[in-house]
């Protein structure tokens, strides 16, 4: 019977080649597995950046509102509101919006107070959205 011969001379088996070849596909299937969950681990890890920092900047303007600042109210609201929209398919981070455009909206008419109201309310939501 005939054996061809590895590139160093030695003669192989169809069974060695079958051995090889399923080697290496596990190999390559682990690295895909891998690099599926790294992928994954990085979306979450994004959404969790995002509701933590929406987390900050609405307490920040939950703050700035208690103090009258209808200005700080509306710099803090608005950078919350940028990460709030990243992951707004949560649906606490979609109520968490509306009150963060309410607490802009009346942070430029300067009713801090009001604003502070909405700013809260957005807190409360954004708390529940992390769970």
């Amino acid at each position: 019977m005939y054996r061809p011969a590895c590139p160093s001379g030695h003669a192989t088996s169809n069974k060695n080649i079958h051995s090889i070849v399923e080697v290496m596909m596990n190999k390559y299937l682990i690295a895909l597995m891998g690099a599926v969950l790294l992928a994954f681990a990085g979306i979450t890890t994004a959404a969790e950046d995002h509701t933590m920092l929406t987390l900050q900047h609405t307490s920040a303007a939950v703050d700035s509102g208690k103090a009258l600042d209808a200005a700080g109210v509306v710099a803090h609201a608005s950078e919350a509101l940028k990460h709030a929209q990243a992951v707004s398919s949560n649906p606490h981070m979609a109520t968490a919006i509306t009150h963060l455009n309410a607490a802009i909206e009346h942070g430029n008419m300067g009713h801090a107070a009001v604003a502070a109201t909405h700013a809260q309310e957005a807190l409360n939501h954004v708390k529940m959205a992390g769970r």
